[in-house]
């Protein structure tokens, strides 16, 4: 009844016409059993009692004859769609006779053949999806609700345990050794930048994170896309359009300098004009005041000092801030902090600058303060537009910008006072819409 067909393509179209039903077959031998006992009664009456039990026998021996082949079949389907739910499709049935429960049986193997066809293209798939992952350069980490990792690639694997397995390992054990600024990132819950000093060089990593449910679990996916090489090439494309930039701005001044020189000139020739002389040279002299201010901020950038860092309170600090950019501070603050304040307020001014120009609502913009283990943690956040994936990849590097007339200093300046803190400063989207702010600054 049961065996492992060889594999073919199901098909309805050769099916024969059922020539007797199963319920004619019964109907008959009902019929038959009524008649045969009838004749035997009319024949044999004075042995009725035997005949009628010669009669009920023949009855039971023919509905076990028509109920057996009913029965095998229950069975052997049975078997089958056991072996269905363990994942098995080869189990086959053969098929015998015409009725319904050859017909049954029928289904039942193209059933089977359409699920070993559907089974065989999905693990197809899906070797080529793992093919494409394991050589792709973003590492994949997917974790399920009891925090396992059910898949992990090989750059994620190099990334988090030097080549080593991870699947079914936790993921809170795996990332317990790694360094605070990837484990702070992994704690935002969503997409953020931050940067690690990997083979004696700094690297920096985009990371995604994104929860979904799969066979009604919830699980989480972890993206982490070294981004150094592309920042690299952003980083010249940057500074050409930098060049272009100051090498404009120095030709819309020099050109109407070299101008104004002749105009004057040609006044003093003339004492008819002598009077222009005084509107000739405040002309020349806003253009150079603004051409020293255009360059003043580059050359801030470029000479950044080293920090002079001092004790400091952070509430004096804030009010001075405060006077500039209003914000909401959020926790208790620490007492002191160990920075320089003139940088530290510039950071401050700059990223508060950011957030109300994102369109936050004032009081939306939050600043938080809080002692670490190893230092201080300073948060700024607000409820803006946010970065999509695009500009948080660029968003620290100089001259880049999005705003109508920036320079493109202000994080990169930014990052450049927190990291000669020997601090890190780290981009994330917010929970709910907006940007977070970290900076990290040791003790």
């Amino acid at each position: 009844m049961v065996h492992r067909a060889q594999h073919r393509k199901p098909t309805t179209e050769n099916r024969k016409p059922v020539t007797f039903s199963l319920s004619g077959r019964l109907t008959l031998t009902i019929v038959a059993n009524v008649l045969l006992t009838a004749a035997l009664v009319l024949f044999a009456r004075q042995w009725w009692p035997v005949v009628l039990l010669l009669a009920v026998f023949v009855a039971i021996w023919s509905a076990r004859y028509v109920s057996r082949r009913i029965t095998r079949t229950i069975e052997a389907v049975g078997d089958g769609v056991r072996g269905f739910r363990d994942g098995d499709f080869s189990v086959r049935l053969v098929v015998t006779g015409e009725d319904e429960i050859a017909d049954l049986m029928r289904l039942y193997n193209e059933v089977g053949e359409v699920l070993r066809a559907q089974r065989n293209d999905i693990y197809q798939k899906e070797l080529l999806l793992d093919t494409i992952l394991q050589r792709t350069p973003v590492g994949v980490v997917l974790i399920n609700a009891a925090d396992r990792i059910i898949y992990s690639n090989a750059a994620a694997r190099e990334l988090f345990a030097a080549g080593r397995r991870l699947d079914g390992s936790r993921f809170a054990e795996v990332v317990g050794p790694a360094p605070e600024t990837l484990r702070e990132a992994l704690h935002s819950g969503g997409d953020s930048l931050f940067t690690l000093r990997l083979s004696e060089q700094e690297e920096t990593f985009h990371l995604s994170q994104r929860v979904f449910h799969l066979n009604t679990q919830q699980h989480r996916l972890v993206l982490l896309e070294r981004l150094t090489p592309e920042l690299r090439r952003a980083e010249v494309t940057v500074w050409k359009k930098a060049i272009r930039l100051i090498n404009h701005e120095l030709n819309n001044t020099i050109a109407p300098i070299s101008s104004l020189f002749h105009s004057a000139r040609r006044a003093q020739e003339l004492p008819a004009h002598r009077h222009k002389l005084g509107e000739i040279y405040e002309t020349i002299e806003e253009r150079l005041t603004f051409l020293r201010a255009f360059l003043e901020s580059y050359a801030q950038f470029a000479r950044l000092p080293e920090p002079s860092r001092q004790r400091i309170d952070w509430n004096d600090l804030l009010d001075d801030v405060r006077a500039l950019y209003s914000f909401r501070l959020e926790g208790n603050v620490p007492a002191e902090g160990y920075v320089d304040p003139a940088q530290l307020e510039q950071v401050l001014i700059n990223l508060l600058k950011n957030a109300h120009e994102s369109g936050s609502d004032p009081n939306e913009i939050t600043i938080t303060i809080q002692r670490a283990v190893d230092g201080t943690i300073l948060r700024i956040c607000d409820r803006g537009r946010g970065m999509d994936e695009a500009t948080m990849r660029q968003a620290l590097l100089p001259f880049y910008t999005t705003k109508a007339g920036g320079t493109g200093l202000g994080l990169a300046l930014c990052t450049e006072i927190i990291e000669a803190h020997g601090g890190r400063l780290n981009l994330s989207a917010r929970e709910g819409g907006g940007t977070v702010v970290t900076c990290w600054l040791p003790q």
